[in-house]
């Protein structure tokens, strides 16, 4: 299986370590023979274009909102990949025009996506399960991702999944940017932090009551993690030199981000 997971990550970045991706991703090799239409289904982020490129590898990609542009390279193309189908003004016109042109199409579409059009035109329609269905799939995209923030960021640093709860609200796109964003800060100086909030609070300062208003970038963290760390408000209080009724009323005043 590993071996597997390797092949189909370097030629489509799809992961299929779990059996709902595997049968996903046979079905795309079958395309890939087939000269037929496919409609691919499923959520932001769980690989929709991936699996469209592996099918036609050569084939222009347009979002399905760029409407003159997709009828304009109708009419010099043999296939095309149009993605977010959802986004069509008028998916009526584009069938008939991919339909006269004799030009085979791979389609990408949120799952709920419905139309009185599409059966007129794809042969072949396949969901792709979100992440939260495909476990070991998430496992492997974080070791993928984790190896792309080492490059990225020169790193060494292991990275720390103490604590690390998988952001999958997009999909792989939160899971990477999570990810990301986690061996940054892994990795951070003191310095480069104080930047990323200068620069956060640049635009943002201009009233009397700033230093109050932005005190929370300061104290929810730095409580959220003295409450990770020694469990209890009676040892953070004592940490951090502070008697348990301010603490108690720092948390109170900082609930929204704990």
């Amino acid at each position: 299986m590993v071996l597997v997971v390797a092949l189909v990550v370097d030629a489509t970045n799809f992961i299929t370590a779990c059996d709902s991706s595997a049968q996903a991703f046979k079905t795309a090799t079958l395309l890939k023979t087939l000269n037929v239409n496919a409609l691919i289904l499923g959520e932001i982020g769980v690989g929709k274009k991936c699996i469209a490129k592996y099918i036609l590898p050569d084939a222009p990609i347009i979002d399905a909102s760029e409407y003159n542009e997709i009828l304009s390279t109708l009419e010099s193309v043999n296939e095309i990949i149009i993605i977010n189908l959802e986004n069509s003004p008028n998916i009526k016109k584009m069938i008939s025009m991919i339909n006269s042109n004799a030009v085979r199409i791979i389609a990408t579409a949120k799952n709920s996506f419905t139309n009185e059009y599409i059966d007129d035109i794809f042969s072949v329609k396949f969901d792709i399960p979100p992440l939260r269905k495909r476990g070991e799939d998430v496992d492997e995209l974080v070791k993928k991702f984790v190896k792309e923030a080492s490059a990225l960021f020169s790193s060494s640093i292991e990275f720390n999944s103490e604590n690390f709860i998988p952001d999958l609200s997009q999909n792989a796109r939160s899971l990477k940017r999570q990810v990301m964003i986690h061996s940054l800060l892994g990795d951070i100086k003191d310095a480069e932090l104080m930047e990323i909030i200068e620069n956060f609070l640049l635009d943002k300062l201009g009233s009397q009551s700033d230093y109050r208003n932005f005190l929370y970038l300061y104290e929810a963290p730095l409580i959220k993690a003295g409450l990770t760390r020694f469990k209890s408000q009676l040892q953070l209080a004592d940490r951090l030199g502070l008697n348990r009724n301010t603490l108690r009323k720092k948390i109170a005043d900082n609930k929204d981000y704990l």
